[in-house]
């Protein structure tokens, strides 16, 4: 079953334990957390700090997404504050391979993030060594876009690369997630699928995340 990964970006940031714990008592399976750093992205949100905060409302596995330039310097800071599982751009990384390596000696899940526009042989050296890839579908940078289908080809590739070299790592789609686009990411073998205004903009937290799944 396609897990839900609702993203915080989306909630009220003036109350964000109160919105971990409405997810989780909800029903997704992981909590997405969207670290933007204002260099490799326009946007500001928030560091281990607020990870570490957040981390006492919640026991399911944080998903941490560093939209970070040099994101090799603070992990292990995400680590101690909480961190389950730590994704990084190829766009941001000099040294992808060691960058997942040094992930991985903290004892975390090690994931992997392309753009929309980077192509997927850019990461195909290091799908034997990650737990996660985190196919962007919109630009990365802020909520309430569009899913961008283009895409989809990207995903289809990483279901052939994953089956045709017997790996084992997830494919999770972070972008443009609704009801409608959820259901095709199912049929393209999606695996995590994450979601922010489509849940925390919905009347019914409980009723949003069944209708993803």
């Amino acid at each position: 079953m396609m897990k839900i990964a609702p993203s915080i970006l989306a909630a009220d940031f003036a109350n964000l334990g109160q919105a971990v714990e409405q997810v989780d008592q909800a029903g997704c399976d992981l909590i997405h957390l969207d670290i933007m750093d204002g260099h490799f992205v326009p946007a500001l949100t928030f560091g281990p700090g607020m990870v570490k905060a957040l981390r006492s409302h919640s026991d399911k596995l944080f998903d941490c997404h560093l939209m970070m330039a040099e994101p090799e310097k603070w992990l292990a800071d995400f680590v101690e504050a909480g961190a389950d599982l730590i994704s990084v751009h190829v766009e941001a990384c000099a040294n992808l391979p060691e960058v997942i390596k040094k992930i991985k000696s903290f004892g975390v899940k090690a994931g992997v993030v392309l753009n929309p526009e980077t192509p997927v042989s850019f990461i195909e050296a290091v799908l034997p060594e990650v737990d996660l890839v985190i196919q962007m579908t919109v630009i990365p940078g802020a909520g309430g876009q569009a899913f961008i289908m283009e895409t989809l080809d990207k995903i289809d590739q990483l279901v052939t690369l994953r089956h045709t070299k017997k790996l084992k790592f997830l494919i999770e789609v972070d972008g443009g997630i609704n009801a409608k686009t959820a259901r095709i990411c199912r049929e393209h073998q999606v695996d995590v699928v994450v979601a922010g205004s489509s849940v925390y903009q919905s009347e019914n937290l409980v009723s949003a995340i069944q209708a993803l799944r």
